[in-house]
């Protein structure tokens, strides 16, 4: 499916919604909100030793820390996909998508060796819990991924749970065709502009093409500041202000486990990792993207933490367990 070109006067009133509507976090005093100064000040010195770009904490939707640059716009990877997935909660609500809708039904398949009769009844719940059964090359594969990627046909549709770009990349042409949106126009107005993001605007996202399939990435650049927005709203169950941007209850479906990824005691949901209910309390979540992007949400504790990392100045980026031992840090020094 080719990306569809949109007017000029559209395409310039949505660049600058953002902005219009953007509004600055407020800050707290760490002591005066009950945290330990001693203990944030560890947190702040591992964190510096991993060398993100920036790392913001909030806790009842006031900022208690940032360190570096929270304006600074980076990549933010397989993020992408989290914030894909709000849009679907907001699509499946408004009756535009079904989750039980199977690829045949929707019309999808993709360049030779083109997809079987079989996979072609994964349905858009499979792609979205990344138990398709799709084995075709994908755009934006890691060498990892490529590597461990199951043979063509090994595994049914539904049955079998493998991290996989070729589903979540079908899911952005699924999107684009039964809403007839632009996915990076539809972030900005439908979520974007609502929660009042300071620097995001629809030239941050780009479609990334790859000859071997027909279902583009869709790469988004943000910067920490609105990406702890993101994760908010996610905190708030979907409302920010009076407006329910995101349904109540997409955001717990979304987040919740439906695979277990064993080897790191976490789970996933659409589009969504969640973390062990043990050690950081029910409904812990967190967007993850390659190099270190994270977006984390930890209910119990009303907490969101970011971290950004632009890979030209970090090239070997942060392992998402150096993010998740720093996660704990910043927990233990919070009330």
């Amino acid at each position: 499916m080719r990306v569809g070109r949109f007017t000029a006067l559209l395409f310039i009133s949505l660049l600058t919604v953002g902005a219009a509507c953007a509004q600055a976090w407020e800050e707290a005093d760490p002591a005066m909100a009950g945290w330990s100064v001693d203990r944030l000040e560890v947190a702040r010195q591992q964190s510096a030793a991993l060398k993100p770009t920036a790392l913001m904490i909030v806790q009842d939707g006031r900022v208690i820390a940032r360190w570096g640059d929270t304006s600074h716009k980076v990549n933010v990877a397989s993020v992408r996909k989290s914030l894909l997935s709000a849009l679907y909660g907001i699509a499946v609500a408004e009756g535009r998508i079904e989750l039980s809708a199977s690829l045949a039904d929707l019309g999808i398949d993709d360049n030779p060796p083109r997809l079987t009769d079989e996979e072609k009844m994964a349905t858009v719940r499979d792609l979205l819990t990344s138990r398709s059964g799709i084995y075709h090359p994908a755009a934006h594969e890691t060498a990892d991924i490529k590597r461990k990627r199951p043979k063509r046909g090994s595994h049914q549709p539904g049955s079998f749970w493998f991290y996989n770009n070729w589903d979540f990349n079908a899911l952005g042409t699924i999107y684009r065709q039964q809403t007839g949106e632009d996915i990076f126009q539809s972030f900005a107005r439908r979520i974007a502009a609502p929660i009042g993001m300071e620097d995001f605007s629809v030239k941050d996202g780009r479609y990334a093409l790859e000859r071997l399939s027909e279902h583009p990435a869709y790469p988004f650049r943000l910067s920490a500041r609105d990406a702890a927005r993101f994760g908010q709203l996610f905190l708030n169950d979907g409302v920010w202000g009076n407006t329910q941007v995101v349904p109540a209850a997409w955001i717990r479906e979304s987040t919740t486990a439906y695979s277990s990824a064993k080897r790191i005691r976490q789970g996933y949901g659409y589009m969504w990792w969640t973390l062990p209910e043990d050690i950081w309390g029910k409904s812990a979540f967190y967007a993850s993207g390659y190099g270190g992007q994270i977006i984390a949400v930890v209910p119990t504790k009303r907490l969101v933490v970011v971290q950004t990392v632009d890979l030209s100045q970090n090239p070997k980026g942060i392992r998402t367990s150096a993010f998740i031992d720093l996660l704990k840090k910043v927990a233990s020094a919070s009330r």
